[in-house]
């Protein structure tokens, strides 16, 4: 059994700063990639950043230059550290672990989200 916990939303100012974590465990030989999925209220979820064993990144256009994703791979835990934030990025927060090889395949898990709301 693999879980993904959560960790470092909350509410913050417009132009203010958060640092998301996430930490995986369980009987894990090793992760492909790590990401960082957002759902808004009505929209649909989408992709914020991911980064691979090998530290290959990908971010999407709205918050590239402003969120930076990383990960510890012997901890396997990725970060998502954000700045200069934005209303538009109040959403609930998804970490994602694909490929994940244990004892008895390879899966894709999810975390339970954390909530990050910018406002004044």
């Amino acid at each position: 059994q693999v879980q993904l916990v959560e960790s470092g939303g909350g509410l913050v100012q417009p132009g203010g700063s958060l640092r998301l974590s996430c930490a995986a465990s369980g009987s894990i030989f090793s992760i492909y990639a790590m990401g960082w999925y957002r759902r808004a209220p009505g929209k649909q979820r989408e992709l914020v950043a991911t980064i691979t064993g090998g530290g290959s990144t990908n971010y999407a256009d709205s918050v590239k230059g402003r969120f930076t994703i990383s990960r510890a791979n012997a901890k396997n835990t990725v970060y998502l550290q954000m700045n200069s934030l934005k209303p538009e990025d109040t959403a609930v927060y998804y970490c994602n672990a694909d490929r994940v090889h244990t004892t008895t395949g390879s899966y894709t898990y999810w975390g339970q989200g954390t909530q990050v709301t910018v406002s004044s």
